[in-house]
């Protein structure tokens, strides 16, 4: 009887505005939750088949969830640089447990996967990143040779985000760039110190002093070099002798200095090679003779001289006159040629004037660089857009850990939603497909930021009021079909 139709198609009126007034629900109450993607109703009619045509049979609505997972939220800054969102299309990979690899020392994943836009992560007590819902970051780890990334698409290779990376090893001085003016109108014997900080093997710091004496022969000046100390230096004999022994000095310091006269010119023109070998406290306190430099007449390098005196303890330049070599062994107990440690001086390229130059006016260090650096302790994480997660330590060092890749799928809102905010794979989903940042159809990472909720509080608002009229309407039909069959019964009285 289609009196009965309408009373069921009004109860499935009921029902279906009820989900809907459920969605409109929890998409406010996560309007503030990031990364939330929010919740529509979508209504498809229920038929019968008529038995005639000059019959209806009702059959009413169905409500189904319709989700926008791919819909994007708004990008907000935010002051955490562990902080990411996702600008495009794809999600991170997260898992809900994570375990200790004492072999490789990553953090495997011993749980299950699960996909987010959700970007706010904080490293945990041991380092980990995870978000507000116990969700913890996964990537793609630095490969054997810390050249790169195991971007593989197996999620077994991902590992967990670890930022414990607590400490940068100290790195010893190797290179010195120096640019600097030498007065042009110096006296014979003026001297310009110039002071260089540089760094052990251990990170401490040093001052190497480079001393320019000026010649008496025109646009020349002698280098020579001291490094700080308490120490002496026992001139060797090297004159056509192929080894030589350097004595040991007194001191407190521990940095020994080896001497590899391979590039220096002997008086017979012959290349001989010598090594010194010292103690705990061999050669602080040293200055050596370097050699001269020649300037043209505008003031730019011309030359740098390497010719030794017989018996002389120079340190040699390089023979193309554009740097100098001063060979510091940083290990007070090292004895053998393959631990020395050499720190290269570029003063410039011979008649250019991009380092030591000779002008009227004072005497000036302009600048210096230096690439040593002391034991650093970690002061920050930065991710960016390539999703490259990257330690930063106070001395100045940094050390790249993991990348983060974005997964996408063929059907993204064919995904199923799990508590967290997080999605799970299906089958109307598709496979998920890891991908480096902007590759692959895959979005890029926004760095310190957070992707917004997509709610929009108007239309939930706008949407709530149709809701409640549909409702309403929904149950004029039920007391109206009722009066209805009311008058029908009455019929029989």
């Amino acid at each position: 009887m289609s009196l009965y139709g309408a009373l069921r198609s009004g109860v499935s009126g009921l029902f279906a505005q009820s989900q809907s007034m459920a969605m409109i629900s929890d998409n406010i109450a996560n309007v503030n939750t990031n990364g939330y993607k929010v919740s529509k109703p979508r209504f498809t009619t229920l038929v019968t088949t008529a038995a005639s045509n000059t019959q209806f049979s009702s059959g009413g609505v169905q409500s189904v969830v319709g989700r926008d997972y791919d819909q994007q939220g708004l990008l907000q800054a935010s002051s955490v640089s562990t902080d990411v969102a996702i600008s495009g299309n794809g999600f991170f990979t997260v898992t809900d447990q994570l375990t200790f690899n004492s072999s490789t020392g990553n953090y495997d994943i011993s749980g299950d996967v699960f996909y987010t836009r959700a970007g706010q992560f904080r490293p945990d007590e041991d380092g980990n990143l995870v978000n507000a819902a116990g969700y913890y970051l996964t990537g793609w780890p630095r490969n054997a040779a810390n050249t790169g990334y195991s971007t593989t698409n197996v999620q077994s290779a991902f590992n967990g985000i670890n930022v414990a990376a607590t400490t940068a090893a100290p790195v010893p001085t190797l290179n010195i760039d120096l640019n600097a003016n030498l007065n042009s109108g110096a006296a014979t014997n003026d001297t310009f110190d110039v002071p260089l900080q540089v760094f052990d093997r251990l990170g401490t710091l040093k001052t190497l002093t480079i001393t320019f004496t000026k010649n008496a022969t025109a646009n020349v000046w002698d280098i020579t070099a001291a490094l700080a100390g308490g120490g002496q230096f026992i001139d060797p004999d090297t004159d056509n002798n192929s080894d030589a022994t350097m004595d040991e000095g007194a001191g407190a310091a521990a940095d020994d200095l080896l001497i590899d006269t391979t590039e220096l010119s002997t008086i017979t023109g012959t290349a001989g090679t010598w090594t010194g070998t010292f103690g705990d406290a061999a050669l602080n306190g040293t200055t050596s003779n370097l050699g001269s430099i020649t300037f043209n007449a505008d003031g730019s390098l011309s030359s740098v001289d390497s010719d030794l005196d017989a018996g002389g303890t120079d340190i040699g330049f390089d023979n193309s006159g554009t740097t100098m070599q001063i060979l510091i062994d940083h290990d007070a107990s090292t004895t053998t040629a393959a631990d020395i440690t050499a720190i290269n001086i570029n003063m410039g390229t011979a008649n250019q004037r991009d380092g030591i130059t000779q002008n009227a006016g004072t005497s000036s260090l302009n600048s210096f660089t230096q690439d040593g650096q002391a034991f650093g302790t970690l002061s920050g994480v930065t991710i960016n857009d390539n999703g490259e997660v990257t330690a930063l330590f106070d001395n100045g060092s940094t050390r790249q850990l993991y990348q983060v890749p974005i997964t996408t799928f063929n059907n993204a809102n064919g995904l199923t939603q799990k508590t967290g905010n997080v999605f799970i794979e299906t089958d109307a989903s598709g496979t998920a497909i890891a991908h480096v940042a902007n590759t692959g159809g895959a979005g890029l990472i926004s760095p310190s930021s957070l992707e917004a909720s997509t709610v929009d509080l108007a239309g939930e608002f706008t949407d709530m009021i149709t809701t409640q009229r549909a409702y309403s309407a929904s149950t004029k039909i039920i007391s109206t079909a009722d009066e209805m069959l009311e008058e029908l019964i009455r019929t029989k009285r």
